[in-house]
This record gives structure tokens, C-alpha cells and sequence, in this order.
């Protein structure tokens, strides 16, 4: 019998919470949550996320590198109707927050 494999237990703080109420973006979390089991981000202690959002198009890419800007991860955003044109969120040691809180 092979061991079913060890859950992450993503935690975020009161500020990504603010950031996903105002800006209907609980699906950010959810995209940086899902995104914790990759191999090639699951065993980064320190990861920075970050939205650039077209305006215009509505549309975004969303990329993570390990803080050294070594690209871990990429995804266009088809859609979203994110306010801002770019944020900025760090994942470390399993706790999504945002840069002021480090």
C-alpha cells in the first residue's frame, strides 16, 4: 500500500483576506493554494506571486519565482476584473500575505 501523499496546510492573513473581499479574488488564493502541490514550487520555503493585469483586455498573467527572480510558475488569466494592474504576494512557510506583512 503506497501512503497517500501529505497535505499542505496553506494558511493566509487578515491583509490577503482584505485584498480578496475588496477585489472579489478569492480565486487568487485558490490559484496560489492549487499551485502549492507543483513540483516545482512545493518545496520553496519563499515564493513571490505576481498579477500583472491588461486593463484593458481584462485579461493577466500570473507568474512565481523563488524571491531570486528564478521563474517557477506562469499562467494566463483569461479573464478577471481585477481594480489593480499588478500586486504582489508572498507565500512563506505555507502563509499567503502580502509584502507588508513580512
Amino acid at each position: 500500500m503506497v501512503p497517500a501523499p501529505r497535505r499542505k496546510n496553506t494558511l493566509y492573513t487578515d491583509g490577503i483576506k482584505y485584498v480578496a473581499q475588496k477585489a472579489g479574488a478569492y480565486w487568487l488564493i485558490d490559484e496560489i493554494t492549487f499551485q502549492q502541490y507543483h513540483p516545482r514550487i512545493k518545496n520553496e520555503e519563499f515564493q513571490v506571486w505576481t498579477l500583472k493585469v491588461d486593463l484593458e483586455g481584462s485579461t493577466a498573467g500570473l507568474t512565481c519565482d523563488d524571491g531570486n527572480e528564478r521563474i517557477l510558475f506562469t499562467k494566463p488569466i483569461e479573464y478577471t476584473d481585477f481594480p489593480l494592474d499588478e500586486i504582489k504576494i508572498y507565500v512563506v512557510d505555507n502563509v499567503i500575505l502580502l509584502p507588508s506583512e513580512y
